[in-house]
Parts: structure tokens; sequence; C-alpha cells
């Protein structure tokens, strides 16, 4: 019985040294006709990295051929359905700039965006890589704007790498407001208003632009309260002008209210602020 064992796990060994031996010869092969049946075969049966090296050892071979569009477009296809990205990128890279008007040519496009849109990073992150990637997907969009067949997915990149680029501008300023630098966090978020009308954190930015005015005037001197209370009633009533309807609104209308009462129907003298805060 063991001696039956041993011999069935010596046979199953040199069969598995066999197949990996015939795939390795394969592999350094001239032979292309074999090596493109065995490659397909591999990538149908979704053994990518497979694939790929015998796509890759065939490059050379089918250089100038009418095989190279199609081997140089499933090479990079069996890298990124192996989910390598970085090296599926270079490849449809490569191939657009080699085959423009290969039948291939628009689908190696989107698959190309698709590997710079995994390899960009969240939004606390440097956000070089998302930039990048719009710029791609923007000159794809131009490029191929009859073909529905990505259009909504690209847009939903775009939409998806905005935020994560307005997030960032918007978290910048916040970060001022909570460290309670509320100058600084006012006119860095108004500046991100500026940069971008439309961020998608436009009523949160508004609403951390009042609060920070609101702040600043309660913690300053005397002398100089009435002036900023009225820069926090002018950001107020902006806010509210957008957003009546906010979550915030309750928050801004108490200290509003507040507010009100220290500045007075006309408006108060510095002494009668003095008077309030004490």
């Amino acid at each position: 019985m063991n001696k039956l064992k041993i011999t069935a796990l010596g046979v199953l060994a040199l069969g598995l040294f066999a197949c990996k031996s015939q795939y390795e010869i394969l592999l350094s092969s001239n032979d292309l006709d074999a090596k493109y049946q065995a490659a397909m075969e591999f990538f149908n049966t979704k053994k990518y990295q497979k694939a790929a090296q015998l796509f890759e050892s065939m490059a050379v071979l089918t250089s100038g051929t009418a095989r190279d569009d199609t081997v140089q477009y499933y090479w990079g296809l069996s890298n990124y359905r192996n989910k390598d990205y970085y090296t599926a990128e270079s490849n449809f890279e490569r191939f657009v700039q080699n085959f423009p008007r290969s039948p291939f040519a628009a689908e190696a496009a989107f698959y190309r965006l698709d590997c710079l849109y995994r390899s960009t990073y969240r939004w606390e992150l440097d956000q070089l890589p998302t930039r990048t990637c719009m710029a791609h997907i923007a000159e794809y969009m131009r490029e191929y704007r009859g073909d529905d067949v990505h259009m909504e997915v690209c847009r939903k990149m775009m939409a998806d790498l905005q935020d994560r680029l307005d997030r960032k501008d918007f978290e910048a300023g916040r970060q001022y407001y909570r460290m309670e630098y509320y100058p600084s966090a006012r006119v860095k978020l108004l500046n991100v208003l500026k940069t971008n009308a439309n961020n998608n954190y436009r009523e949160d930015v508004l609403y951390y632009t009042a609060m920070s005015s609101f702040h600043y005037a309660r913690m300053s001197v005397w002398q100089k309260q009435r002036e900023r209370y009225l820069t926090f009633v002018d950001d107020y009533l902006n806010f509210v002008g957008e957003y009546p309807e906010s979550h915030y609104r309750k928050e801004l209308d108490g200290h509003y209210r507040q507010v009100q009462k220290i500045l007075g129907k006309d408006g108060v003298a510095d002494e009668q602020l003095t008077n309030e805060n004490n």
C-alpha cells in the first residue's frame, strides 16, 4: 500500500514537472502558431499570467506582421485581467501610439484610462495621478465622443475624481477651522469657491465660512467686534440665500439671532458691545 502511494505521488510529480517543462519550452520557442494558440487558450481559461508571458514572448516575432496589433492588445489585456494595472497601462499606452487605426484602438484607449483610474489615490493623498487621469479621460471623451459604450463610465470616473479634488480643497480649509485659525480658515474657504464655484462641497464651504467669521468676531477685542460680526451677518445671509433648507440652518439661525441682539436694530456703539460681552 505504501509503495503504491509513493509510486502514485511520483507519477503525479513527474506529470506536473513535465507540464511545467512543456510550458517553459513553449515560452522560449520560435513556433509562433503554437505560442499564439496556447496564449489564446490560457487567456480564454483565465490563466492570464501565463497568457501575458506568452504574448510578451511573441511581441518580437509578430512585429510588422498582421498579428502584431492582436498580440500587443492581448498582452495588455492579459495583464489587465491579471490586475497588473501598472504594466497594462504601459501596454495600452504603447498600443494606442503604435496602432491608432487598429480595430482594438478604442478599447485599448479605454482600458488605459481604467488602469490610470485604478492607480489614483484617496482624496487625503497626492492628487497628481487624479489630475493626470482626468486629463486623459477628457481627451478620450473628445476623441471618441460618438462612442456611447464607455461614455457613461467615463462620466462616472470624472465625477468621482472631481469629488476627490473638491474634498481635498474643502478639507484643507476646514483644517484651519479645526485648529481655530479662523481668519485663515475663512480666506482659505473663500478661495476654494474662487477657484471652483461649483465645488461639490459648496454648502459645507459656505457653512464653515460663516462659522469662521462668527468665532473670529466672538474672540476679537471689543473694538473690532462690530465690524467682524457684520461680516458674519453677510456670510450668514449668503448661506441662507443659497441653502434655505440646509441642515446647518438651525445652528446658523441661532448664531444670527445672538448677533442681532448684540448689534441691535441699527448696529451698536463700541460701548454697547462691551456691555453685552461683559
